[in-house]
């Protein structure tokens, strides 16, 4: 049974956090350290949910545009990937456990951004995955970023549709996509199809990618709309990693390399949290779902304003593997 983590708000209100922080970079365990402060930090702010930025844990692969990344059988690009596949996310080895506990010791449901090393993909490949923990520490869905962009594509393999899933979480239907994932429409139509009412749109920093979509999903889906960035300073690339002056060179001089720009709009459009840019930071707010059925009255893209005769959309959420094992 759902119970909010202040009593004092209505069955349709829920308190949100957008956890913009940055990450111990390629250091998989002071990462989740990182992000179990956080939750601590919203339990006791009494959040509901808490969602964090795109591949967080243990960071985004900035080197790839930085070190000329497309250079076939680089050696310094296969100490990289080496690197960051030890330092990658193995959930069935428990690394998330104390994230789980987290979740669960403070109520506080979480979305957390990992790259997922993934052992039913024989365990080398790497995912930028989304993951969902419920407010008892279980994980719900694991969401595979379907399309890795642009320079991606040199680290992150495709994923499926097996985490195009919502969660109820008091009123609302919860669901989220990475990063350019939130420009895909048929994404978004079939979260929307699956009664979403708060998308969480997970990024790993930057305003000019979050300030017009976010208000847009919220105006198209009549829903509440959350953005989360991750952030990074050119301070924040620690100084042993494999490769560092070659890093640092290739991300310019600027010290802000990914700027953040978390925000939420609620379903008529409007901010409830304007972009934050360049501050770490815990970012709440309140929200009610009322608002949700009072914007749908005139709009609701999968219910009145949809016509299934006509158009509708196929969602095939197989878990993706290489093998099929039939035992005795």
């Amino acid at each position: 049974m759902f119970t909010t983590s202040d009593p004092t708000l209505t069955k349709d209100q829920l308190k949100v956090g957008l956890a913009q922080i940055a990450p111990v970079w390629l250091d998989r365990e002071a990462t989740i350290d990182k992000v179990v402060a956080m939750i601590n930090q919203a339990g006791s702010e009494q959040v509901d949910l808490v969602a964090f930025g795109e591949s967080l844990i243990p960071g985004y692969p900035f080197w790839v545009s930085a070190t000329d990344g497309a250079r076939f059988n680089a050696q310094d690009q296969k100490e990289l990937h080496s690197h960051y596949t030890d330092q990658a996310v193995q959930i069935e080895a428990g690394h998330l456990d104390k994230v789980c506990a987290a979740a669960k010791a403070n109520n506080c449901a979480a979305y957390v951004g990992i790259i997922e090393r993934a052992q039913n993909r024989g365990g080398h490949s790497l995912y930028c995955s989304m993951v969902y923990i419920d407010k008892n520490g279980d994980i719900g869905s694991v969401h595979r970023k379907l399309t890795p962009t642009y320079e991606e594509r040199l680290t992150w393999a495709p994923g499926d549709g097996n985490g195009l899933r919502v969660h109820s979480l008091g009123a609302f239907h919860a669901g989220g996509l990475n990063c350019w994932e939130n420009w895909m429409p048929l994404s978004r139509a079939a979260l929307y199809g699956m009664g979403e009412d708060l998308h969480v749109g997970i990024w790993p920093g930057c305003y000019r990618n979050t300030h017009d979509l976010t208000k847009m999903i919220a105006k198209e889906g009549r829903s509440f709309s959350v953005a989360v960035s991750g952030l990074m300073r050119k301070s924040d690339f620690p100084k042993d990693t494999p490769h560092i002056e070659a890093i640092l060179a290739g991300v310019g001089e600027q010290e802000l390399v990914s700027d953040g720009g978390s925000c939420l709009a609620g379903p008529d459009g409007e901010w409830l949290i304007e972009p934050q840019c360049g501050e770490e930071g815990l970012y709440t707010a309140i929200i009610d779902h009322g608002r949700v059925r009072e914007e749908r009255q005139n709009f609701d893209p999968v219910g009145h304003y949809s016509r299934p005769d006509i158009t509708k959309l196929t969602v095939d959420r197989r878990r993706q593997s290489l093998i099929e094992t039939i035992d005795d």
